[in-house]
C-alpha cells in the first residue's frame, strides 16, 4: 500500500495525509519529548518505575507515559517512549544514566571493540518490551491519533557509543572516522543494520510512521554528510520501504543546513523534520518544494511562552501553508517548559486562519 493509499485508508489520521503530500487547512501537530519530565503526570509515572530505563523496559508504564501528553493536549501524533540509546544497549554496550548529567556507555575506539558486539539478529531479545509498548498503544491510541516508531541514526549513536557520553563537538567520533576508518565504517554498518530490524519490528508491532533522529548530523560536513548522515538514511528508508511499503519515513538530520536541500529526494524519506537554524521561509521555498516538512518552532518558547511564542507559531504555519506541513518544535521540548505552553502554541496552531 502506497502512503497515499494508506492516508486514503485512514482519512482522519492528519499526519498520514501530510505525509501523503496534503496540504490542509491546518496541520497536524505533535512535539518531540511530548511525554517527558515537564508533565507533573509523567514525573510521577517515571517515580514509579524507579529509573529511566526501567520505565524504557516497561511496556504498560512506557504505554502510559507515551498517553498522557495524548490525553492532556490531543496531539495528532503519538511518539513510542524509548531511547535512542537502547540499539547499542542490545547490540552489547553497557548502558546507564547519571542523575543530571545525561547518559552513560562503554566505550568502542577500534575494530576490536565493533567485532564484540552482539549480532544483529540478538537485538530483539533486549528489545521486545520496545515491541509490546507499541503493541499496547497501537490499541489504547484514539482512532485519530497516528503511532509513531524511532530509532536514532546511526552517525548520532556511534557518537555516544565511540564516546560513551554526548560530547560538545563529536570529537571522538570524529577521530576514529579519521583515524580508524575502517572500524568506524564497520561500526556505522552495524548500527545502519540493527536499525533497519529495531523499526522494522516496531512496524510490525503497530507503528504507522517512523523517524530517524539524527541530532548531531550538523557537525558532519561535505563528503562526511553524505556518507555518514545521508547515505544510512538512504539505506534504512529503503529497506523499510522494501519490507513494509507504504509506512512513511520521517528523517531528521538536524542542523543539516544546506544539507537539508534535497535530503528527502536523496534517501526516499516521505518527510524532513527541521530544526530552528534555518528560517520556515528559506525552507518552504528550498525543502518543501520535496513534499513534506515538519517542524520548527524554537523549544525555548515552551519556556518564556507569551506573544513572542504566538508570533512565531503564526509565522510558521503561514511560511508553511502552501505545502504538506506537520507542526512540531525544531527539537525537544525542556524539562523546564511550562505546560500551560504547550496549551497555546496549540491553541495558536489550530486557530491560523490567515
Amino acid at each position: 500500500m502506497s502512503v497515499a493509499a494508506q492516508a486514503a485508508a485512514a482519512p482522519s489520521k492528519t499526519i498520514l495525509r501530510a505525509l501523503a503530500g496534503e496540504a490542509l487547512p491546518t496541520p497536524p501537530i505533535w512535539m518531540m519529548r511530548q511525554a517527558g519530565r515537564y508533565l507533573p503526570e509523567y514525573r510521577a509515572t517515571r517515580v514509579q518505575a524507579g529509573d529511566f530505563l526501567s520505565l524504557c523496559y516497561n511496556p504498560e508504564l512506557a504505554a502510559e507515559v507515551t498517553l498522557q501528553p495524548i490525553r492532556r493536549y490531543g496531539f495528532d501524533g503519538a511518539i513510542l517512549f524509548a531511547d535512542i540509546l537502547l540499539v547499542p544497549q542490545a547490540l552489547g554496550a553497557d548502558l546507564w544514566f547519571v542523575t543530571g548529567e545525561g547518559p552513560r556507555l562503554s566505550t568502542i575506539t577500534d575494530r576490536s571493540g565493533v567485532d564484540a558486539l552482539k549480532t544483529v539478529d540478538a537485538i530483539h531479545d533486549t528489545l521486545s518490551p520496545i515491541y509490546e509498548t507499541v503493541k499496547i498503544l497501537s490499541r489504547e491510541l484514539p482512532a485519530e491519533t497516528t503511532l509513531i516508531g524511532f530509532a536514532g541514526a546511526p552517525w548520532t549513536v556511534a557518537t555516544y557509543m565511540i564516546a560513551g557520553r554526548g560530547t560538545p563537538d563529536q570529537g571522538p567520533a570524529h577521530a576514529m572516522r579519521e583515524g580508524e576508518p575502517e572500524a568506524f565504517d564497520a561500526l556505522i554498518d552495524r548500527i545502519t543494520e540493527a536499525t533497519i530490524e529495531y523499526l522494522s519490528m516496531q512496524i510490525e508491532a503497530g507503528a504507522e510512521v517512523v523517524k530517524i533522529f539524527d541530532s548531531w548530523a550538523g557537525s558532519l560536513k561535505g563528503d562526511a554528510f553524505r556518507r555518514y548522515a545521508l547515505e544510512p538514511a538512504k539505506r534504512i528508508t529503503a529497506a523499510l520501504n522494501d519490507r513494509h511499503p507504504g509506512i512513511p519515513v520521517i528523517a531528521f538530520p538536524r542542523e543539516a543546513g544546506e544539507g537539508y536541500i534535497g535530503f528527502a529526494r536523496a534517501t526516499g524519506a516521505d518527510c524532513v523534520a527541521l530544526d530552528n537554524s534555518v528560517s520556515p521561509d528559506w525552507a518552504a521555498e528550498h525543502v518543501q518544494v520535496d513534499g513534506c516538512v515538519q517542524g520548527n518552532l524554537a523549544s525555548k518558547h515552551m519556556v518564556t511562552g507569551g506573544q513572542a511564542l504566538i508570533d512565531e507559531t503564526r509565522a510558521i504555519v503561514r511560511a508553511f501553508r502552501k505545502g504538506p506541513h506537520i507542526f512540531n518544535l525544531g527539537h525537544g521540548i525542556p524539562p523546564d517548559a511550562d505546560p500551560e505552553n504547550v496549551a497555546l502554541m496549540i491553541e495558536t496552531v489550530r486557530g491560523c486562519r490567515d
